[in-house]
C-alpha cells in the first residue's frame, strides 16, 4: 500500500494562541517547532510510508521540512478568505494524488503530538489492509481527530474543528468505509489548551526521572 502523511503546519509565530495565558509568545514559537521536528521525524522514520509532506504558508517551516527531506507544498489561500485546515489538507491530497499514481492511502498528522512514537503510525497503517478503510486516533477527550488514515484519499470531505472526531466517523461511513478506531496514549495528547501543556510537562518530567534513576 502506498501511502504518504501530510502534515499542515501554522506560522509558528501564530501557533498555540490559547496557550497565551501561560506563556510568552516566543515560547510558544519554540514549543511549537519543536512538537513539528518531533511529528515530522517520526513520519520520516515509518517504514510504511512511502512519503511527507507539508503543507504551510510558514517560510521557515518549510525549509525544515526540506532539510530534513520532506516533500513541500506552499499553502494558497484565496483573497478575502481565512486560512482553513480543511482546506491546506485537501490542497495538500490533490497535489499528493497528482504526484503518485495510485496513491492509496494519506495518512493526516497534526504538528503538535509531542508524545507521537513511529510505532503508532505503523499501526495505523495496519489497520487499513483493504480499501476503504479509514482509521481514527482520538484526542485525549474523545472528540478531536489527532491523526486520521484515509483509503483512499479523497474518500470524503475533511471535517476539521469541534467535534471532528464524530463528523469525520459519519463522513466515513456514509461513504461506504470501514472505520478503525486506533487507541494511543501517545496519540491521544495534543497540544491545544493549558491543561495539556502541563500534562505535557509531567510527561517530559516524568521521562527525565526515568532516564537519570
Amino acid at each position: 500500500m502506498r501511502t504518504w502523511a501530510i502534515l499542515p503546519i501554522k506560522p509558528f509565530n501564530l501557533a498555540k494562541t490559547r496557550l497565551a495565558a501561560v506563556i510568552a509568545p516566543d515560547e510558544r514559537a519554540r514549543l511549537a517547532q519543536t512538537w513539528y521536528r518531533h511529528v515530522l521525524s517520526a513520519a520520516l522514520a515509518t517504514p510504511e510510508i512511502d512519503d511527507v509532506m507539508v503543507i504551510s504558508r510558514d517560510a521557515r517551516a518549510l525549509a525544515i521540512a526540506r532539510e530534513m527531506d520532506a516533500y513541500t507544498v506552499r499553502e494558497i489561500v484565496p483573497p478575502n478568505t481565512a486560512p482553513s485546515l480543511n482546506a491546506a489538507l485537501t490542497q495538500a491530497t490533490e497535489i499528493a494524488c497528482g504526484a503518485v499514481h495510485p496513491l492509496d492511502a494519506v495518512l493526516l498528522l497534526p504538528a503538535d503530538l509531542p508524545l507521537l512514537q513511529s510505532a503508532d503510525l505503523s499501526a495505523m497503517i495496519a489497520l487499513a489492509d483493504r480499501d476503504h478503510t479509514v482509521v481514527i486516533a482520538a484526542d485525549r477527550v474523545g472528540e478531536g481527530t489527532n491523526a486520521m488514515l484515509v483509503r483512499p484519499p479523497g474518500l470524503f470531505p475533511y471535517a476539521y474543528g469541534i467535534g471532528s472526531f464524530a463528523l469525520h466517523r459519519a463522513a466515513a461511513e456514509a461513504a461506504g468505509a470501514r472505520v478503525e478506531t486506533y487507541h494511543s496514549e501517545q496519540l491521544m495528547l495534543d497540544i491545544d489548551v493549558p491543561d495539556d501543556l502541563a500534562l505535557y510537562y509531567t510527561h517530559v518530567g516524568e521521562m527525565e526521572l526515568w532516564q537519570t534513576g
